[in-house]
């Protein structure tokens, strides 16, 4: 379903363009793109505006035209970071014909029938087509973001990845892609912790179990971590405010919360496990962190 309103159509319905121009001065209507309006202001989320963004380009382009890159992964849902969205990428199956504009991007690729899916009325490139075509053009860390959260999602398999990789096996780009396809992981749940376990990595510390649970002797469950190394008997936490966000109940107030989670951590210390945490202004200086984790191995 469009969610835009289109000049033409206001203009159908006997609005006159004096009258669109006052309701884009006074904020009622919002500009997408040339002749497309959006009611009250623009998200403010980056995605959100995107995805309006998408919508009002493919209106635009050739019939064939399918959104592609980081813009696929808009529409399908999945996480963007560090990531350009001033553009909208779209492509189509022939050899040439690309072209840039400041707002478009249009690839010419081969496109086979089955990489092709239509979601809210868009044609978009399915979802092995679109991580593979994100991990062919931006960078690793940004291209891990959208193939760790499609492979936790479930939304695809590794064999999926791999045989989106064969076709794509001679493509600009496919060395890259096979690298962050390699390291990709369904066990992060997050762009925190996919951003840690890059920093794990390039810290040289050796490689953790995701979503690793904690048990007590009897087997009684006493946390699931989002890092563990069982046989150094440490823990590591990314803590990023959103993780206390999602954990509210009804009626619960942050405050609950971090309460709760200094019992688990107790609880999870009870066990004979040192723990380490980490947040987001961390991820970019990693090196105290890491030391931490070192200091706290056994």
């Amino acid at each position: 379903m469009d969610p835009l309103l289109h000049r033409h159509a206001l203009l159908a319905a006997g609005a006159v363009p004096h009258e669109v121009r006052r309701q884009l001065r006074l904020g009622e209507l919002a500009g997408v793109r040339r002749g497309r309006y959006v009611a009250g202001p623009l998200p403010s989320r980056p995605e959100l505006r995107h995805l309006l963004n998408v919508h009002a380009a493919m209106a635009e382009l050739a019939p064939d035209a399918v959104a592609s890159h980081q813009s696929a992964a808009v529409v399908h849902g999945l996480p963007i970071w560090d990531t350009d969205l001033t553009r909208v990428h779209a492509t189509r199956d022939r050899r040439s014909g690309a072209r840039r504009s400041p707002v478009t991007h249009l690839h010419a690729a081969r496109l086979d029938p089955d990489e092709i899916v239509v979601v809210a009325g868009v044609r978009v490139t399915s979802i092995a087509r679109t991580v593979l075509d994100v991990a062919r053009s931006v960078s690793f860390d940004a291209a891990l973001v959208v193939a760790d959260a499609a492979l936790h999602r479930h939304l695809l398999t590794r064999e999926d990845l791999a045989a989106a990789l064969v076709r794509a096996q001679r493509w600009r780009g496919a060395p890259g892609a096979a690298r962050v396809l390699a390291f990709a992981d369904p066990g992060s749940m997050s762009v925190g912790e996919t951003r840690s376990r890059i920093a794990l990595r390039d810290a040289g510390l050796p490689v953790p179990v995701l979503q690793w649970r904690v048990r007590r002797r009897d087997g009684t469950e006493v946390a699931q971590t989002d890092f563990g190394w069982p046989e150094r008997r440490t823990v590591g936490e990314f803590d990023g405010r959103v993780k206390y966000g999602r954990s509210l109940r009804p009626g619960q107030d942050v405050a609950q919360v971090l309460f709760e989670e200094k019992r688990r951590e107790d609880a999870v210390r009870a066990e004979d496990l040192g723990m380490v945490r980490w947040v987001w202004a961390d991820l970019d200086r990693f090196a105290p962190v890491a030391e931490r984790l070192r200091q706290t191995f056994r």
